[in-house]
């Protein structure tokens, strides 16, 4: 049995993987993130899958990742997650029944779904906990693109529950809402003693750093012709960049994230507190519910400006940025910027269900 775990995350701007030891105390000992070109994967899913093969093998070399055998997150829109109530039963019964149980309340019919069930609580005979479901074309294009890289992967898991894992780590009791703020997806999971208890999936474009550096390393490169393929965005930026792409920034005439004021990407920045804020109140309208007692908020899109005390002025609670290294000690040199804050639910996800 391996003595590492990976966990892996595809976005529309990057694929990005984190090994940790598996264990007590798990430690941090290889990470790193390679770009994607335009149009490579959107949204969790892939687009082109020799794009996203090449920028796998790409990171697996440049992190130095040892293992082969990944869980993969995903944390796409079309991901359904509420939550479900069921007779009480044992799982292998539970999973063979869950396909009767809840096809009237997929988008798609169920032979074309890939189901899982997070119990979260049992009263008398009745399980609760949250129904997940997933188009299975899209899981299985994620694998796809996988096998060209003979990188297995083991289990594909909800994002969302790696960064719960991952803030049970930093918040282990109490009512604690996650966010995690992506280039064009936030993440939303509010738990309770370290149990998520509710999930949302927002649609949400910033203009991240991310977002910035890729847009620029498309218009130049070195010898004045345009960048095309991940290759020649790798190519383009230091490999020893790839573990703090904060290193990147003035490398390709790259705006410093200081200039990410309120007027580049107001409306969105608005907008998106707006939701959050709605989805908060939403949680806390629900029977049961405990007032939330701190947020903890990651992604790279916390540092642009306006997310962090928007939702400190909005939230009603404590509002506190975590990083890699509030999850777990690192081996070498931690990450900092935009990635250290990315690879909180990578990290999640490489901690394991059982962690």
């Amino acid at each position: 049995m391996s003595s590492t775990s990976v966990g892996v995350e595809i976005t529309e701007e990057s694929v990005r993987a984190v090994e940790v030891s598996t264990g007590r105390s798990p430690r941090v000992l290889a990470y790193g993130e390679v770009a994607l070109p335009p149009d490579a994967a959107k949204d969790s899913e892939i687009v082109d899958e020799g794009a996203v093969a090449v920028a796998l093998r790409q990171l697996w070399t440049g992190a130095r990742i040892k293992s082969r055998s990944v869980t993969l997150g995903i944390a796409s829109r079309r991901v359904l997650v509420r939550e479900y109530s069921t007779a009480v039963m044992p799982p292998d019964v539970l999973r063979r029944a869950l396909p009767f149980q809840v096809q009237d309340l997929l988008p798609v019919p169920v032979n074309q779904a890939v189901l899982d069930y997070y119990p979260t609580t049992q009263q008398g005979d009745q399980l609760h906990g949250l129904l997940v479901a997933a188009v299975a074309e899209t899981v299985e294009q994620l694998i796809a693109a996988f096998t060209r890289t003979k990188i297995r992967v083991q289990s594909v898991d909800l994002t969302a529950f790696g960064l719960a894992r991952a803030a049970r780590v930093a918040a282990p009791e109490g009512t604690v809402a996650v966010v995690h703020v992506g280039d064009h997806t936030t993440q939303v999971v509010i738990m309770r003693d370290g149990i998520p208890e509710f999930v949302r999936i927002l649609p949400a474009d910033l203009e991240t750093a991310a977002v910035r550096r890729r847009s620029a390393l498309l218009s130049i490169t070195d010898d004045g012709r345009p960048i095309s393929t991940v290759t020649d965005i790798a190519n383009t930026v230091d490999p020893a960049r790839l573990h703090n792409p904060e290193d990147a920034i003035g490398a390709a005439g790259i705006v410093p994230r200081g200039a990410l004021r309120a007027d580049v990407g107001g409306r969105p920045v608005a907008d998106l507190i707006a939701r959050l804020r709605s989805t908060l109140s939403f949680y806390l309208n629900r029977p049961g519910a405990t007032a939330i007692q701190q947020v903890l908020l990651t992604g790279g899109g916390a540092a642009v400006e306006g997310i962090h005390t928007g939702l400190a002025e909005r939230a009603d609670a404590p509002v506190r940025v975590i990083s890699l290294t509030d999850v777990a000690a690192v081996k070498d040199a931690a990450p900092v910027g935009d990635l250290a804050m990315n690879l909180v639910g990578t990290a999640g996800l490489a901690l394991g269900k059982d962690s």
